[in-house]
């Protein structure tokens, strides 16, 4: 299992609407469910091998800004790509998501106050892309909310990546920094609460899902 050394590591504040302008409200209200970080209830996806993926040789252009929307059954947020610090990672992962590998795939992993984790189009927690890749995490990475990361085992060194990913949720996650960091939630952290909401507490550590949350499409922009 994945990120297994952090199951011991376990450890939303709503405005009030009233202080809001009107149109403000207004806006709210009509806005679309999913946009609200509402979660639709849906299927899960068929579990698929997502192993014998090509490995990019090319690590993506520093110069310019890469941006990957990921639109769930909770709604969208967009994750601002660091490939000036993880460029294997980064470059891998833009490459997964531009060929569809994560579209179809689930949060396989949601624990309260920690993490959502997904990427593994087996839903097992297992799966990847049949490759590896491994950067130099900073000593002082710190994985505050809204921060993405690769998830690796245990056993692996660290700054290593497959598909699998994590966007912290916790403000107190505890994490050491031993995960690839592949960027910031720029746009959605309420879809990526509302999604952190959906972990059964009583499963700890594992992250059982309460309801199937579903990447429904990845896209990649890059500036």
């Amino acid at each position: 299992m994945l990120l297994c050394a952090l199951a011991l590591v376990l450890a939303a504040c709503a405005g009030d609407d009233d202080d809001k302008p009107a149109a403000e409200q207004k806006a709210a209200s009509s806005a679309p469910a999913e946009q609200q970080g509402r979660c639709k209830d849906v299927a899960q996806p068929t579990p698929r091998d997502g192993g014998g993926q090509t490995k990019p040789k090319q690590p993506l252009d520093a110069s310019k800004t890469y941006e990957v929307e990921l639109r769930t059954s909770c709604g969208s947020f967009t994750i601002r790509l660091d490939q000036k610090t993880s460029p294997q990672a980064t470059a891998s992962f833009a490459s997964l998501a531009r060929n569809g590998f994560f579209d179809k795939t689930i949060f396989h992993r949601i624990v309260p106050d920690f993490v959502i984790q997904g990427g593994d189009p087996t839903a097992s927690g297992t799966g990847g892309p049949g490759y590896s890749t491994r950067d130099p995490v900073p000593g002082n990475a710190s994985y505050a909310p809204g921060v993405v990361a690769m998830a690796k085992a245990g056993t692996e060194p660290a700054g290593t990546g497959g598909s699998q990913f994590f966007v912290v949720t916790g403000a107190a996650s505890g994490l050491t920094p031993d995960y690839a960091l592949l960027g910031k939630v720029t746009k959605g952290m309420t879809v990526v609460q509302a999604i952190g909401r959906l972990g059964d507490p009583a499963s700890g550590g594992a992250g059982t899902p309460k309801q199937s949350v579903v990447i429904e499409k990845a896209t990649v922009r890059e500036r």
